[in-house]
C-alpha cells in the first residue's frame, strides 16, 4: 500500500511578513500535495481577533473562516477527516496540531509536552484505519530550547512506546525545531524509525541503513526554514515499517509567501 504524507508548519494561517491573511491560499496549496495525510502545526482552532478583522463579509484573501482552520482545509475533497490538538490558549483563541486524513481516524489523543508555561508543546497522536490495517500518526511541534526538546522528545518516545507497539507503522512529523539535528539518533534507537532524507536514494535494505545510522550522525535531513530561502533543518518525517520512495521540500514562491516554513512531501510504501 502507498501512502504519500506532507508535514507544514503554516504560521497560524498568516503570511511571515505583515502577517496578512493566507488561509484560503493555504487551502489550496495543501490540495496540491496531492496527500492522503497532512500533518499540520501551528494550526488555529480560534482566533476571534482575525475573524473579527478579516471576516466572511470579507472576500478574497481577506477571508476568514468561520470554521477552526482544519475543519476549513478539510473541506478539500481528498481529506474526509481530520483530528485538533490545542496546545496554545489565549485570551482570544488557540492553536494546536492537526491533522487531515483520507482514512478514517479510529481515534485521536493529544499529549501536552510543554516545558513551560510561556510555550505551550504538544504531540496529537491518531490512528488511521487503511485497508491494510492501522497506522498511527504522530503530529509534533517541540519547543525552542534545546533542553526542553530533549525532555520532550523522551515524552514523544514514551508515546510511541505505549500507544504503538510490536513494531507497528508509524509515521512521526512536524516541526522539530532541531536545527542542529541532535535528536534523530536518539529516536532511531529508541523506536526504530528512519527519517525520510536518510533513506530516500538509497540502494540499502531498512537494516543495512539503521546499522549505519547508528555508527553516524544522520544524513543531513531537508532545509526548510525560513521559506523564502531555506537554510534551517527543522521540519521532518521519520517513518517505521514503510519504505520512502520520494521525498521532497516545496520551494518556490508560492511557499514562500504563504508561511515561514516551507513543507516537505513524502511517498511511502508500507513495508
Amino acid at each position: 500500500m502507498k501512502i504519500r504524507v506532507a508535514t507544514y508548519n503554516i504560521h497560524k494561517g498568516v503570511s511571515a511578513i505583515r502577517a496578512e491573511p493566507r488561509v484560503l491560499a493555504l487551502k489550496q496549496a495543501i490540495g496540491l500535495f496531492d496527500a492522503d495525510v497532512v500533518f499540520l502545526q501551528e494550526v488555529q482552532g480560534k482566533h476571534d481577533l482575525k475573524a473579527a478583522k478579516y471576516g466572511a463579509e470579507q472576500l478574497g484573501q481577506k477571508h476568514w473562516p468561520a470554521a477552526a482552520q482544519h475543519e476549513y482545509f478539510a473541506g478539500e475533497s481528498r481529506h474526509l477527516h481530520a483530528a485538533y490538538g490545542m496546545n496554545a490558549v489565549y485570551d482570544h483563541g488557540h492553536h494546536g496540531n492537526a491533522l487531515l486524513s483520507a482514512f478514517p481516524i479510529a481515534n485521536q489523543a493529544n499529549h501536552d509536552v510543554s516545558d513551560h508555561a510561556y510555550e505551550q508543546r504538544g504531540i496529537l497522536h491518531c490512528v488511521l484505519n487503511t485497508e491494510r490495517g492501522i497506522v498511527h500518526c504522530y503530529v509534533v511541534h517541540l519547543g525552542l530550547f534545546e533542553s526542553g526538546r530533549r525532555r520532550q522528545t523522551q515524552a514523544l518516545i514514551s508515546a510511541v512506546r505505549e500507544s504503538a507497539p510490536d513494531g507497528e507503522p508509524v509515521i512521526i512529523a512536524g516541526d522539530f525545531n532541531d536545527w542542529r539535528n541532535t535528536l534523530g539518533t536518539e529516536l532511531r534507537n529508541a523506536l526504530g524509525v528512519v527519517e525520510a532524507f536518510d533513506q530516500i536514494g538509497s540502494s540499502s535494505t531498512l537494516d543495512e541503513i539503521m546499522r549505519t545510522l547508528r555508527r553516524k550522525s544522520s544524513v543531513n535531513p531537508a532545509r526548510t526554514f525560513p521559506s523564502a530561502l531555506p537554510f534551517f533543518r527543522l521540519d521532518r518525517i521519520y517513518v517505521r515499517g514503510f519504505k520512502v520512495d520520494a521525498a521532497e521540500v516545496m520551494h518556490g514562491s508560492l511557499w514562500a509567501k504563504l508561511s515561514d516554513h516551507a513543507p516537505i512531501v513524502a511517498n511511502l510504501t508500507l513495508a
